[in-house]
């Protein structure tokens, strides 16, 4: 249950401090009074959203704070976000919002912990129900009258419906790689062709050495120049070891070189090395020039293997040019290709594998679309008993209402499509919702449907906005009876113009814009003095200030018996004269006589006390 609400410098709201009680809570002014904004205080307390209009004009941020009375279940909730209990055993919701530069940061807290959105949305559940006017044009929806009919079935149909979605996941998520394997079996089928033709031909050529190109390219100058080569061997070896035109060859001359040392030695052995040396070059050369006449009789002419040089070095350019550049890329390019084959042709799950895994998902799916049906049935039939008993004794005695389902494709909702059909009238065929109710028709529907939801749900707190909108007098009565009757498993807060409605009131509060001086500290600009009002005028009459230090502000005053009956005179007939105040007399009377008669248990004496409670108080 809400206990009070404290709001500061939220759109017209300076500051105010309510306190709220048990049973129907009822606020009224006039059209534009600013009431809906304490119902938007207290929406954006709760994570509602909110515009950098939500801070009041000339302030830089603004609070919301709500307090609520826990309970087990709260409690519970509290433990599993590690949120401590504060010392008064009381839940209290916090909101701060700072306006920068057109846009708005918000941050929320419970119990003075900050708190994530997802967290906020989940306790709001727990707390606090807003049925606006809005609400009765999303009854024509047909996905909002699934979700209403799921809610009202219990955690069996959320569970059952929660298995039908990840089913749908799972299957949708089965059909793409089935679709994706169809669409692309011809391209496999086109790129595995490519792919072996490319790998016969990388086979054939045998490819194992990078560096056989090189090599090859090598050898083929070789063999296109032997005779040369062995020509010019032969030069090189008469030139280093023996020479046949009658000139000494290199390695005579060493072996001159090397005599000659010899005999120097005997007279000076610091020669010694330099003899060391020439023997040194003595054996190289003669080293040098074995080698070279083995190197040139090796040679031969082989015009075979040049060709056969020729052929595979136009094999492997061939090979490069396509799957190169260079030799060792082409390598790779056949190692990866064999990768490739290997998953096109096994390994991954056939058409037919994909295919039947899909058809085991859908008969899943299928199955738990059924099993929500059959809920959803029985949901519907407990449904349709209780809103026509709802609705009766709002001066709809003679309604028809039958929740419509019918079979469409599964998806993550279920395989129903889900329609409220209606007739108010008797004879008059069912026809959906929205194509036949009338606005107060709907009005009515919706506070209905909501009291069909309060008997399954937990929440402590309901909001109605303006729920009695365009329905007469007679019809009005029921609604007010209606609130008072859910104000006795909820608290109720209820916005109305209804002076029949808010003469059931527990609590009955007046909403006002009032203009204050803001350089006098939320003086009023002009005072008057007023019977009933709540706040006595001055002795003298206040100057009033220029226009560019007034401001607008709501005030919320709680009214007392006398108050209260000033206010039902204005909302019936704008005015408070004597027959205005008799009537208003008559209608708290009514309301009275109501209660009791909704309260059988409950004596005169003990109605009186219950609808004794907490008052707000005034911001100074």
């Amino acid at each position: 249950m809400l206990i009070s609400l404290q709001i500061e410098n939220f759109a017209l709201v300076d500051q105010l401090d309510l306190e709220f009680g048990t049973g129907l809570n009822v606020l009224t002014g006039e059209t534009g009074a600013g009431k809906s904004i304490i119902l938007d205080a207290l929406d954006a307390a709760l994570g509602g959203k909110v515009t950098s209009r939500a801070v009041r004009t000339g302030a830089e941020r603004a609070t919301i704070e709500a307090t609520f009375d826990l309970d087990p279940a709260l409690i519970h909730w509290l433990s599993e976000q590690q949120i401590e209990l504060v010392d008064d055993m009381t839940l209290v919701c916090s909101r701060e919002l700072t306006a920068n530069r057109g846009n708005v940061r918000s941050r929320s807290r419970v119990n003075g912990v900050l708190v994530n959105k997802q967290q906020m949305e989940s306790l709001r559940e727990r707390l606090l129900e807003i049925t606006a006017q809005g609400q009765t044009l999303q009854l024509g929806q047909t996905a909002i009258q699934r979700d209403w009919l799921d809610g009202f079935g219990g955690s069996a149909v959320i569970e059952q419906r929660d298995r039908v979605s990840k089913l749908y996941a799972s299957t949708q998520q089965a059909l793409q790689t089935l679709e994706k394997k169809r669409q692309f079996e011809q391209q496999r089928l086109q790129q595995l062709d490519l792919f072996e033709y490319q790998a016969k031909e990388l086979r054939s050529a045998n490819l194992h050495d990078p560096d056989e190109l090189t090599q090859l390219q090598q050898e083929h100058q070789r063999l296109g120049h032997a005779v040369e080569l062995q020509q010019q061997s032969y030069q090189v070896y008469q030139a280093l070891y023996q020479n046949d035109r009658g000139s000494h060859a290199c390695a005579d001359l060493l072996g001159e070189a090397e005599h000659t040392l010899t005999d120097m030695i005997r007279y000076d052995e610091q020669l010694q090395p330099i003899l060391d040396m020439v023997l040194e070059a003595m054996a190289q050369v003669e080293e040098a020039g074995r080698q070279i006449n083995a190197y040139g009789e090796s040679l031969e002419t082989d015009p075979e293997r040049l060709q056969e040089v020729e052929e595979r070095i136009a094999q492997l350019k061939q090979i490069c040019r396509k799957y190169g550049p260079t030799l060792a890329e082409a390598i790779a390019y056949s190692e990866s290709l064999q990768k490739q084959l290997e998953d096109l042709t096994g390994g991954a799950q056939s058409v037919e594998e994909l295919e039947q895994i899909y058809q085991e998902q859908l008969a899943a799916l299928t199955e738990a679309c059924a099993q929500l049906t059959t809920l959803r049935q029985k949901a519907a039939q407990n449904l349709e008993a209780l809103l026509v008993h709802e609705l009766k004794p709002l001066a709809m005695d003679k309604v028809q209402f039958n929740v419509g389902i019918d079979s469409v494709a599964p998806s993550a909702f279920g395989a129903d499509r889900i329609t409220f059909r209606f007739s108010p009238n008797p004879g008059e065929p069912l026809q959906p919702l929205a194509e036949t109710a009338s606005g107060g028709e709907m009005s009515r529907f919706l506070l209905a449907l909501k009291a069909c939801f309060s008997q399954v749900d937990s929440v402590g707190s309901m909001v109605f906005d303006e729920i009695d909108v365009g329905v007469s007098g007679r019809v009005t009565q029921a609604i007010a009876e209606k609130l008072h009757q859910l104000s006795q498993r909820h608290q109720i807060l209820c916005v109305t113009h209804q002076p029949i409605v808010a003469a059931m009131a527990d609590h009955h509060y007046r909403v006002a814009k009032e203009v204050i001086d803001s350089a006098g500290e939320g003086t009023p600009a002009k005072r008057k003095r007023g019977k009933g009002k709540a706040a006595e005028a001055d002795p003298e009459p206040t100057e009033v200030s220029p226009k560019d230090e007034l401001r607008t502000v709501v005030r919320v005053i709680p009214l007392n018996e006398q108050q209260r009956r000033e206010e039902l005179a204005q909302l019936a007939g704008g005015k408070s004269d004597q027959k205005a105040i008799e009537f208003a007399d008559s209608l708290l009377d009514e309301a009275a006589k109501a209660r009791l008669a909704h309260l059988p248990q409950l004596t005169k004496t003990a109605a009186k006390s219950a609808s004794r409670s907490k008052t707000a108080r005034l911001p100074r």
